[in-house]
């Protein structure tokens, strides 16, 4: 009894632990997982002692990994693991192969260890394995988990998890003779060859009835419990044929991924999941010794540096020569470099047999610890890694539609980003009007959806410039965008503007923090689901209290024109400030300080219309007093000394830079300047201004060329006008007119321009400028 009540004092201890680690992380702005980490050294043995029993934590911590990779399993499906099986199987193996075969080659040269190969071997089976815990728990929490390089990461870790049965069977035979191996691998590959069978067939006759009968009780605990005991059962089961207990847990998942029930059980087992995460993260924090560390520090921090830049040279040629995208294979050996957790089964059983002392033991239990502590935050790191301004160059054209729909209108129609349950929903509301829909999504699952309800897509991630174009975006008559992460949003907003500045684009914000970034880059209506939900709770019990309708609606629809600031919860200046830093940090953004002749001091931002020009979005000014404008509106006027945070690609932040600095007016320019496009079947398209006489006939002078976010200044004779070209001209009022009206195409009385923009160059000439050339489009 005495023993029982110690292990429920330790496992609340371990829980405590992990629960104060999580919320200092998340204060700190760091990933949760991290804080169960430090939360289990606390407690653990080399801390405060406070566990006595850390047999029986890490025991229950197995039930973490069991959920995590079980729910994984449930989220994957045969259809996306089917498409990473050429990397899965033939890249997962050959990079253990490989990380087995330099670690012997290393420990030969540098006679590291006396009797090769076995301890070499040894020690490249530990190396070689990654963190499937850790590293999913990364994708979980950046909602990355249906990214190409996620499913990639995921292949090669569900073989790892494969391998470990392989690797245990062997271990004891590395100091006996060939035959000896060749029998335990023979056998280990029979166990998992008779286990795959078996859960297939398990997978089509009898988990699918097994759920609905559970189904059909209608009781959530049935189900839950019937569902908890499944995963387990499969995971002790792989256990006992000598696998890994991720192995099963992840299998079991993965035969109900495929049942109609799969979403309802990711619902009910996520609780589940997070707990015991949580308790296996502690578990593992609970496994360091910091004095150890310390007094080995520059050792430990050697062999860190060694995993992880070993480990990134062997996986991120192997994704790449597979045919993924440069970026997927950076992602993926960055996101693959760190030691696994089960790399301490494998060391403990080393050190059982004889074949690393306690002191390399405790190195390879240090060194594993060190690189699971960093991986969030190298995983973190990846983003910015990937918008170094040399490395851009070469991962620009790599996000290209891997499949688009033979019939896909592509013009008129409306785009969606994003076909999970929202996106589903949007599409049969818009297809009952007999509107064309074009789909954009990443996921074999979802897009086999798609071919089935025979609605058009494009395969492909809905960040890249190069989809949207697939998708025909600038053609579109609106788009809607449900993204799970927050990022993706971000950026699929702001390159679907750079293709089409005036397109009507609604977004779903998956958080309060980004309801007015998402309107400051651009986005014409922003949906928060909890708020829209709210309001029409609202509005059916003031209907049914008496109030009118009409001033219901009224009421709704300016809490929805405030952008729900009368629902969001207060938040003081140094927090907005604090949030738009961290959301910026990943979008390439920039402090820049407005020069003090710059022509754009004085002009709101309306009047500067930067992003249609140049495309940068303007996120937050600082002025010379200390005074911080987070999100400025369309009528905020520059001022000098001002330092304005902008977000924009390198060509973009170039293309502000020469209209800040004043290289795209002419300051003594008297006349008003406006920007005019040279459209579609345009009859000036491909003719040079030579030809045109714009300046001898019309008296307007072409001051400067915007053509693929790079500006042309004072273009010669011989310049070509293209079609799109953004022409800055400078003229008079009548003059400009009629230029527009030999832009136009010949079937056209006129073209609509990009709105204008009066380039003042005091405010007495702005005074003067003809009311009709004044902008009147959205600031946005």
């Amino acid at each position: 009894m005495q023993e029982d009540f110690r292990l429920i004092v330790d496992l609340v201890s371990v829980l405590a632990a992990a629960a104060v680690g999580g919320v200092v992380s998340a204060l700190l702005r760091q990933p949760a997982l991290l804080g169960y980490i430090v939360g289990g050294i606390v407690v653990g043995p080399a801390g405060l002692g406070l566990i006595k029993e850390l047999v029986q934590i890490e025991t229950l911590a197995q039930f973490g990994v069991a959920f995590l990779l079980f729910a994984l399993g449930v989220e994957f499906s045969f259809a996306e693991l089917k498409k990473v099986k050429g990397i899965a199987l033939g890249g997962g193996g050959l990079q253990i192969a490989l990380t087995i075969a330099v670690t012997v080659a290393v420990c030969g040269l540098t006679g590291a260890w006396g009797t090769l190969p076995a301890k070499g071997v040894f020690l490249g089976a530990i190396l070689s394995l990654s963190s499937t815990a850790i590293v999913f728990k990364c994708l979980m929490e950046r909602n990355e988990t249906g990214t190409p390089h996620a499913q990639v990461m995921l292949g090669i870790l569900v073989v790892q998890d494969l391998a470990l049965g392989l690797m245990l069977a062997v271990l004891p035979a590395l100091d006996q003779p060939p035959e000896a191996i060749g029998k335990a691998v023979a056998l280990a590959l029979l166990q998992i060859g008779l286990f795959a069978a078996v859960a297939v067939a398990a997978g089509i006759w009898l988990i699918p009835p097994l759920l609905r009968l559970l189904a059909r009780t209608e009781s959530r605990e049935l189900f839950l419990l019937g569902v908890v005991a499944l995963c387990l059962g499969i995971a002790l089961l792989t256990e006992a044929l000598g696998l890994s207990i991720e192995m099963g847990a992840f299998v079991a998942g993965l035969m109900i991924s495929e049942v109609e029930y799969a979403d309802q059980t990711l619902t009910y087992v996520e609780p589940l999941r997070d707990v015991f995460a949580a308790l296996f993260f502690a578990a593992i924090g609970m496994l360091i010794d910091p004095i150890f560390l310390w007094n080995n520090l520059e050792l430990i921090l050697g062999l860190v540096l060694l995993v992880f830049v070993g480990k990134f040279l062997i996986v991120t040629p192997i994704v790449r020569a597979f045919g993924y995208p440069l970026k997927t294979a950076l992602i993926a050996g960055l996101g693959l470099a760190q030691i696994g957790e089960f790399s301490f089964v494998l060391a403990s059983e080393g050190q059982a047999l004889g074949l690393v002392s306690r002191r390399v033991y405790l190195l390879i239990l240090g060194t594993t610890a060190v690189t699971l502590v960093l991986t969030p935050f190298v995983m973190r790191l990846v983003p910015k890694l990937l918008e170094l301004p040399w490395l851009k160059p070469y991962l620009d054209p790599v996000d290209d539609p891997m499949e688009v729909a033979v019939d896909a209108p592509l013009q008129n129609h409306v785009v969606v980003c994003g076909y999970g349950r929202v996106g589903r929903n949007l599409i049969k509301l818009v297809q009952e009007h007999n509107y064309p829909v074009v789909v954009i999504d990443q996921s074999e699952s979802r897009i086999q959806q798609l071919r089935e309800a025979e609605v058009s897509y494009v395969y492909g991630n809905a960040v890249s410039l190069h989809v949207l174009e697939a998708a025909g975006v600038d053609k579109a008559k609106g788009m809607a965008i449900a993204l799970p992460d927050p990022m993706s949003t971000r950026l699929c907003l702001k390159r679907a503007l750079e293709l089409a500045p005036d397109l009507d684009i609604v977004v779903r914000a998956n958080h309060n923090n980004d309801i007015e970034l998402l309107y400051q880059l651009g986005a014409r209506e922003v949906v928060q689901p909890e708020f829209e939900a709210s309001l029409e709770l609202a509005a059916h019990l003031l209907a049914g209290s008496g109030l009118p309708t009409w001033q219901i609606q009224k009421e709704m629809q300016q809490i929805r024109n405030s952008h729900y600031l009368a629902l969001r919860p207060e938040r003081s200046p140094s927090e907005i400030a604090h949030d738009l830093q961290i959301a910026t940090a990943e979008m390439n953004s920039k402090w820049y300080s407005l020069p003090p002749n710059s022509p754009l001091i004085g002009m709101t931002l309306q009047e500067t219309d930067m992003r249609r020009l140049t495309g940068v979005t303007l996120m937050a000014i600082r002025r010379t007093g200390g005074e911080e404008v987070d999100y400025p509106d369309k009528q905020t006027s520059l001022e000098v000394g001002d330092r304005l945070l902008v977000v924009g690609e390198s060509n973009e932040q170039a293309a502000f830079n020469q209209l800040a600095n004043g290289e795209v007016a002419i300051p003594s320019q008297t006349a008003p300047c406006q920007w005019l496009q040279v459209p579609e079947s345009s009859p000036v398209a491909g003719k040079p201004l030579s030809e045109l006489h714009i300046r001898r006939q019309y008296g307007v002078q072409v001051q400067a060329i915007r053509r693929d976010g790079k500006f042309i200044r004072f273009p010669g004779g011989d310049t070509e006008l293209q079609a799109g070209d953004q022409l800055l001209l400078c003229g008079g009022s009548f003059p400009l007119n009629q230029v527009q009206q030999l832009l136009a195409p010949e079937s056209e009385p006129s073209v609509f321009p990009v709105p204008t923009l009066n380039l003042p160059v005091s405010e007495a000439i702005q005074e003067h400028l003809p009311s009709d050339n004044q902008r009147t489009g959205e600031s946005r």
